[in-house]
């Protein structure tokens, strides 16, 4: 990095799914997340009816109870803010004039009001970095659209550099890996490790997102980091919801064989980088008491790698390649239409 560089004021961009504050911001966080047409790929007026109707559902039954062990609230924006507040400070050490935004996609702060606060630091260089290791059309390019959009509407133009991805980035590996080493520590000899990601629909990758790709990228990477030729692991999908087919095995699948085969499991969520509902309630409570109910033996859940001083490195690293002018280069095979390199993000 050139000195003049090294001197510009700097702001980096954190993009995360964003959640409800309370019970009562619920209903309005699942309306925004269906309104995405990245999420509904139906015409606007149809899609608003959907958003209405599932938000009313969800909120109602499902998220309300989801919710309520974590009190009402997802602790995602503390744990992302935690994340920010770190990388700043390594960031710092290289330019004090540094300072990391959050961005939440549907929910406070959102992207116009970040937009406001980075307009008011006034900038000479803006680096958006989504909190998504693996890139899907539904994440990381909602996101980056939706920044572009708010920019257009606020009439700036932020000259900002985006990242697309880090699935096998090795700051993040290294701290999966250190993670996961913690936790084999007390496990018993027959345990098998379960990757959990978030599942999609098969369409989304039919139609050439890469994000399946990409966490099976992850994962190879981790299991390579580990250097444990006898591990036993099986890389699996959470979270579905609705009637349509998504990739798999599901993670209750992988429970399942794991309980045929009679041993232990140890689950790692690669692409949550941040404790939150998914983490917290699916896995820690739910895919619990279901691995109970199925007879294994051995149940553990090793953290995200949220604020692991190996995975802030990685995102240094990565902040300090853009502000050097380094362009990220395509990751993904040819195939996948949809990769970050392969559509606009305007």
């Amino acid at each position: 990095m050139t000195e003049n560089r090294a001197s510009e004021k700097l702001a980096v961009v954190f993009f995360n799914i964003g959640g409800p504050s309370s019970p009562a911001d619920i209903r309005l966080f699942l309306f925004r997340l269906f309104m995405d047409k990245n999420i509904i790929s139906v015409l606007a007026p149809f899609r608003y009816l959907i958003a209405v109707w599932i938000s009313w559902k969800r909120s109602c039954r499902v998220s309300r109870k989801v919710y309520q062990p974590l009190g009402g609230k997802s602790p995602l924006l503390e744990n992302t803010l935690a994340q920010a507040s770190a990388l700043e400070t390594i960031l710092k050490e290289t330019n004090p004039k540094t300072r990391v935004f959050i961005s939440m996609r549907y929910s406070s702060p959102l992207a116009e009001q970040t937009i406001r606060e980075v307009i008011a630091f006034q900038p000479e260089r803006t680096i958006l970095l989504p909190l998504y290791p693996q890139y899907s059309t539904t994440t990381g390019f909602s996101s980056l659209q939706n920044w572009k959009q708010m920019e257009k509407k606020a009439g700036v133009d932020l000259q900002t550099s985006s990242v697309c991805c880090y699935s096998v980035n090795s700051g993040f590996i290294a701290a999966s890996a250190d993670l996961i080493c913690h936790a084999l520590i007390e496990a018993p000899k027959k345990v098998r490790v379960l990757f959990s990601a978030h599942g999609l629909p098969e369409k989304i990758i039919r139609k050439g997102d890469p994000y399946q790709y990409q966490c099976e990228q992850t994962v190879a990477a981790i299991v390579k980091q580990l250097n444990r030729p006898s591990i036993e692991w099986q890389l699996c999908y959470q979270s579905r919801i609705g009637s349509l087919k998504w990739i798999g095995p599901s993670i209750i699948d992988a429970l399942e064989k794991a309980a045929d085969d009679g041993v232990g499991v140890i689950i790692y969520p690669i692409a949550f980088v941040s404790e939150h509902v998914e983490t917290l309630v699916e896995l820690d409570i739910y895919c619990r008491d279901r691995a109970d109910r199925m007879g294994i033996s051995y149940f553990a859940r090793v953290p995200t790698v949220g604020t692991h001083p190996k995975f802030i490195e990685g995102l240094r690293n990565i902040v300090l390649s853009r502000v050097a002018g380094t362009k990220q280069d395509r990751f993904c095979p040819d195939c996948f239409s949809k990769c970050y390199h392969g559509v606009k993000n305007g």
